[in-house]
């Protein structure tokens, strides 16, 4: 019975160097949850009828229209993958320069246009939100400076 906990640890570790082994990087499930619930209703997902009781001065039972545990944690890992994936594929090409970009990422989903217009489209409205931010910082220190 030890041997074949120990032949696994080894298989893992003498598999690929280049790719951690799966125990040295435990991620705490569940961490999307709510959101991918709320994301996968909001997309049409069919409502999976959960009692829910609330506590107050009465206990109320509440129908909530939820997806399926099941396929949210499905889901989840997917996700987590993909960006995982998509992380290590970036870090790979930035090592080359010595350092990780946001161009890494773009240029990793350059033939997914609908994901690389979303993203040019963020970027944008992340350096218009630092912009307005840093004119309001200019304005309140002019309003402290005359008062």
């Amino acid at each position: 019975m030890n041997n074949s906990s120990t032949g696994s640890s080894s298989k893992s570790k003498a598999g690929s160097s280049s790719q951690p082994s799966e125990t040295s990087f435990k991620r705490k499930r569940g961490v999307f949850q709510k959101d991918l619930q709320h994301m996968m209703y909001g997309f049409g997902d069919d409502p999976n009828l959960v009692w829910s009781a609330i506590e107050s001065t009465y206990t109320y039972l509440l129908l909530l229209k939820q997806p399926l545990p099941e396929t949210v944690a499905l889901v989840e890992d997917i996700v987590v993958e993909y960006v995982t994936d998509l992380a290590h594929k970036a870090q790979e090409m930035g090592s080359k320069r010595g350092k990780l970009s946001v161009e890494d990422f773009l240029f990793l989903i350059r033939k997914d246009p609908p994901k690389l217009n979303r993203c040019t489209e963020l970027l944008s409205m992340q350096e218009e939100l630092k912009q307005a931010r840093k004119a309001f910082e200019v304005d309140e220190e002019k309003l402290a400076s005359t008062e």
